[in-house]
């Protein structure tokens, strides 16, 4: 078993084509075939199942792909581990985000960290805190940018807090309440909302406000994650939604309440010490902070 075998096989599994595939991976469509097919003799077993419209990854596949993305994730960290050893960071850097970080001005600072370590290839991953938790744990995310609720603890990842924020509302230009100086969330829950869905931390710290201030709020639109979809929405009058205050002057054509009983969230850096690559340390570097500067795993 060889390295751009399994480097193909990843490349198809996430291609759904071997075509794609053999065009991510440099090579012609026919020796990537071959090499899928050997590795699939060797194993004694199909990955892939294969029609003239699609390519599905079989059980077998399934099984294989984890360990096979673990051995192309070791071998890069090893290369870029002699590369530092010399003197160079290369490889690969992956920061995981979620749309609403304010802490960090995250575009500045890939800016300038690319201007300094060009060879350093790197990827961004947007999603929930507690999927970056997890992908930091495994590893998929070399630094993760969170927004938690102050009573929540990310576990297993070494953590600096970065800033402390309160919510405010946001809500259309020609709302009955824009030209309010403060409002308070028993008011607001005479309002429809536009939300994140339950479970994911962006709810729960609105959830968690209203329950202990003792009133429910209706939300009717659940969106995915806080994008242009959620200020459309809001525009629209079909709701209102509360928002992270440092985060808010991004949002066009939208005004901002001060809420006087606001939830609040703390923003968090995080990293896994196990995992960590000489890009990801150079990473934190940039953003002024030492490896040893986080609190130790599970820690604020």
């Amino acid at each position: 078993m060889e390295l751009h075998q399994l480097r193909y096989v990843v490349a198809v599994a996430e291609t759904r084509n071997f075509t794609r595939a053999a065009e991510r991976c440099l090579v012609v469509q026919s020796a990537l075939s071959h090499q899928i097919a050997r590795l699939e003799r060797e194993l004694g077993a199909r990955l892939f199942d294969r029609t003239s419209r699609r390519v599905r990854t079989t059980p077998a596949g399934e099984a294989f792909l984890p360990a096979a993305r673990q051995c192309l994730a070791a071998a890069e960290r090893a290369a870029a581990e002699v590369a530092s050893a010399v003197g160079e960071i290369r490889g690969q850097l992956t920061v995981g985000m979620i749309p609403t970080v304010a802490a960090v001005d995250i575009p500045a600072a890939l800016d300038a960290f690319h201007r300094r370590y060009p060879q350093v290839r790197i990827r961004l991953r947007v999603g929930g805190s507690e999927q970056l938790v997890d992908q930091a744990k495994e590893g998929t995310v070399d630094i993760g940018f969170l927004g938690l609720p102050v009573s929540a603890r990310p576990e297993g990842v070494t953590v600096r807090r970065l800033a402390y924020d309160r919510l405010v509302a946001v809500v259309a230009p020609d709302h009955p309440l824009a030209g309010w100086t403060e409002v308070d969330l028993a008011r607001l829950a005479t309002e429809t909302f536009v939300d994140l869905p339950p479970g994911t931390a962006g709810r729960a710290q609105s959830d968690q406000a209203f329950a202990a201030a003792g009133v429910h709020r209706e939300v009717a639109f659940e969106v995915s994650t806080v994008d242009s979809m959620m200020t459309r929405l809001v525009r629209r009058q079909l709701g209102i939604a509360l928002l992270p205050s440092n985060f808010t002057p991004h949002l066009p054509g939208v005004v901002t309440i001060p809420v006087r009983d606001a939830p609040a969230r703390i923003e968090h850096l995080i990293w896994n010490r196990t995992t960590l690559t000489p890009a990801a340390t150079a990473f934190l570097t940039e953003l002024d902070i030492s490896v040893d500067d986080g609190g130790s795993d599970g820690e604020h």
